[in-house]
């Protein structure tokens, strides 16, 4: 009821009154006939984003209402002619524009070549828009995209910007998940219907305080009247073989856009762990060596439906819905582990072999609606926004543990199983209003997010034959979570400054009660969370930029869940319910040169982070991962970053970091001392894009990176990090077959170890689930598929010719 009032409240009573203006007029051919359903897309000059788009009616006449005052260009296009400008022009009041002439002949506008070929890289002033729509890297999930996104790095199932945990948004939507549960979900979200990830490492204060760097996924959607789709399908050749297939579909009339897409997926999964352990006597001597070997093989099918409708109810009004469904019915593992037990003369003492299956279902669902409308001129805008999200997720797991001696004899076997359930339950609600005020620009918004999740494990001894039910290690949790926000911000440009502001104000309060712990964790606070801006130009090719932003690092319920998950019963995670909120500070300077070269340097520093830590008993040897809040996390970096068209047919992005991370944490199993860690790394990543035939239907792209020195909690990368993939696209009978073929991580060399060494802690893993892979992708379109999408001419001559000409306006 609570949710439903904050509904309500949300969507109660919008209404004002707008000034707008309409752009008319014709296209015709040289003939000076009319081209009757062409495409025609208004653009804003200043950044060449889209404005609106229509067709023409049979008679050549178009017509775009409800804009207002600014600068813009027109383009139409239509199959079978080169795409027709118009001059840029100042819109001030109605306008009838002159006709816009299509040519037959390709090569009468060669000299501005304006073309839909998409770049790969778009390197912006607060964020790096990485363009995967009708590329190679489109063939996989949502998933395999991120994994290929300059600057992005996924260790040890983390979504990492610039060695940072980074938050992922859908169509600048929140996804409320963990790290496993995101990538679930976004494995299932087909790449065919991604337009773009932008990276956004300084978020303004519209976003939520939580968290650090953005990716913010952004899908396609059609502008153009009429029905197109496509279905698809691929497969993956790796230690085990994984089988996706779908179908999308659009369709736009004058009130109504519709996508959808389902996919559904086979993924079998192999993963091999190899780990160590070094046990200490009390008086600081090894006692014994204990190496781990498991092996992970997981098989789950996977239903994931995605769609959008967006309603125009007026001139002023739209109204949007949008759904990410996905049910996984089965996600079922086996795991066989050996651990051999070498005593200070390096001699096997004893072995255990570990046998676990594991079973999970899950369903998640998001839900999205949100109403807008236009207010006054000079594009104020009032929005409400409500999203649902629910999640369930079920899991059992039987575990059987054998004791042998050096010789094979059996010594001892120990069993048990768990059952596992959580359901979750999300709500958000905002409203934005943004408007001009004189000459600057103003933002502002209100945001409730409610949270309430109810989990339970129930352990059972079922070493005897028939299961006992162990209370001590079983539990009850409840965790509820209420985040009140408000937010203003402000921007303005002037002469040779730019200016951008803004502060947000987050109430939080949070209770979580542990049945089985018998105690209830309570938390309260109120935190502003200030955001900067500065820019200077004192020429046309030269930007100084100062940026500085505070955020929070939240810890999620999953790790104030206190009961345990079993890699085998030595060697078990277990949540915290103590957990506080971490709280960051970030200070940029950075520079451009033609807004091709980029120099950056930073500093980076959360105190009280939650982290996931590995504390090895020695006296009951024991490892257990505990998500604890360290002293502070830290790094200093400097980062250079180049993007631009190498040749016409070759678009390159490469990018450097030099950095220096520091950790500081409280050892729980040394005496309670403080360790610091520091590592000194480089990182170097390259993306390049290749237009291999002059028709541009063979493409091809290929990105690597090279990663030394990394420091994730107490754990610290043994080895550097390198990583190739190569992709290659091909199309057919007039682009209707798209043909791809994806290598990811040829040399097979992403994997590496990782150790906590300290005092008397020495402890190591080497994780390798199956990172080189070789993908074959088909899709095939339907309908009128070459329907404009929200594309926008970004041509290398056409970006720069752009560019040209909103200086000199």
């Amino acid at each position: 009821m609570k949710h439903l009032l904050i509904l309500a409240a949300f969507f109660m009573g919008v209404n004002a009154y707008a000034q707008d203006y309409t752009v008319t007029g014709n296209i015709v051919d040289t003939n000076n006939a009319a081209v009757a359903y062409s495409n025609v897309l208004l653009l804003n000059v200043q950044d060449s984003t889209l404005v609106k788009g229509t067709v023409t009616e049979e008679n050549g006449r178009y017509s775009i209402e409800s804009l207002v005052k600014g600068t813009y260009l027109l383009i139409a296009s239509f199959v079978g002619f080169a795409d027709g400008y118009s001059e840029p022009f100042d819109l001030q009041g109605d306008l009838e524009m002159p006709a816009i002439v299509l040519n037959e002949d390709l090569e009468s506008l060669d000299e501005i070549n304006i073309s839909f070929r998409k770049p790969t890289i778009d390197k912006k002033i607060d964020r790096l828009v990485f363009n995967v729509e009708n590329t190679v890297v489109s063939s996989g999930s949502s998933y395999d995209i991120l994994k290929q996104t300059p600057g992005v790095i996924i260790s040890q199932g983390k979504i990492l910007v610039k060695r940072s945990d980074a938050e992922v948004y859908i169509n600048d939507r929140k996804v409320y998940l963990s790290s496993r549960e995101l990538q679930e979900l976004l494995e299932g979200l087909s790449g065919a219907n991604i337009k773009s990830v932008e990276v956004i490492t300084n978020p303004p204060s519209k976003y939520d305080a939580e968290g650090g760097a953005i990716l913010n996924i952004v899908t396609s959607k059609s502008i153009s009247v009429g029905y197109k789709g496509s279905v698809n399908a691929s497969n993956t050749v790796a230690v085990v073989p994984k089988y996706t297939a779908g179908t999308s579909h659009y369709y736009k009339n004058n009130w109504l856009n519709v996508f959808t897409n389902y996919n559904f997926s086979s993924r079998y999964a192999y993963k091999h762990d190899e780990a160590e352990i070094v046990y200490y006597n009390p008086q600081g001597n090894i006692d014994s060596n204990w190496d781990d070997d498991f092996k992970r093989n997981t098989h789950s099918l996977t239903h994931s439906l995605n769609t959008i409708l967006d309603f125009q109810l007026n001139e002023k009004n739209s109204l949007s819905f949008s759904a990410n469904i996905l049910h996984m019915p089965k996600s079922d593992s086996d795991i066989d582990g050996r651990t051999e037990i070498y005593n200070t003369q390096n001699q096997l003492d004893s072995l255990y072999t570990t046998d676990s299956n594991r079973e999970n279902k899950q369903d998640n669902i998001l839900l999205n609606l949100t109403y807008s409308k236009d207010l006054g001129e000079n594009g104020a805008n009032l929005s409400a926004i409500a999203n649902y999200i629910k999640y369930d997720d079920d899991q059992f797991q039987d575990l059987q543990t054998l004791y042998f001696s050096p010789q094979g004899g059996i010594l001892n076997d120990n069993s048990f199983n768990t059952d596992a359930h959580q359901d979750s339950d999300i709500f958000t609600a905002q409203i934005d209003l943004s408007a001009p005020i004189s000459d600057w620009a103003f933002e502002s918004g209100l945001k409730y997010t409610g949270s309430e999740s109810e989990s339970r494990l129930n352990f059972f001894d079922t070493n005897s034959g028939s299961p006992e039910f162990i209370a001590p290690l079983s539990d009850s949790f409840n965790y509820n979570e209420d985040i009140f926000a408000t937010y203003i911000s402000f921007s303005r440009d002037w002469e040779k400054w730019s200016i951008k502001g803004g502060l947000r104000g987050e109430y939080t309060d949070i209770e979580g009660n542990s049945l089985a712990l018998g105690e209830v964790n309570t938390q309260e606070y109120f935190e502003l969370f200030p955001t900067f801006f500065l820019m200077y130009n004192p020429q046309e090719n030269h930007s100084f930029g100062l940026t500085y932003n505070r955020g929070i690092s939240r810890p999620h319920f999953q790790s104030l869940n206190p009961y345990r998950t079993y890699l085998n019963e030595n060697n078990f995670n277990l949540g915290n319910p103590d957990l506080q909120p971490g709280f960051s500070n970030r200070l940029e300077l950075n520079y451009s040169f033609k807004n091709k070269l980029f120099f950056s340097a930073y500093w980076d520093r959360t105190d009280d982070k939650p982290l996931i830590l590995p504390f090895q008993d020695n006296e009951n040897r024991i490892l257990r991962s505990v998500t604890d809040n360290v002293l502070f996390e830290q790094q200093y970096s400097f980062d250079i970053a180049f993007t631009d068209y190498i040749k016409d047919w070759w678009s390159l992005y490469a990018e450097t970091s030099f950095f220096n991370m520091q950790t500081e944490f409280i050892g729980l199993e040394s005496n309670n001392q403080t360790i610091q860690k520091e590592v000194t790394g480089i990182y170097l990543g390259v993306y390049n894009s290749f237009t291999l035939s002059k028709d541009g239907t063979f493409s091809a792209d290929v990105s690597s990176y090279f990663f030394d020195g990394f420091i994730t909690g107490s754990y610290e990368y043994d080895d550097p990090q390198f990583h190739l993939t190569i992709g290659l696209r091909k199309t057919f009978f007039n682009d209707r077959l798209v043909a791809t073929v994806d290598a990811t991580d040829i040399f097979n060399t992403l994997n590496i170890p990782l150790s906590s060494r300290y005092l008397n802690q020495n402890n190591s893993f080497f994780a390798m689930p199956e990172s080189r892979t070789v993908r074959f992708g088909l899709r095939y379109n339907l309908g009128n598929f070459k329907l404009s999408d929200n594309q926008r001419p970004t041509d290398a001559e056409e970006s720069e010719r752009l560019k040209e000409q909103s200086i000199m306006d």
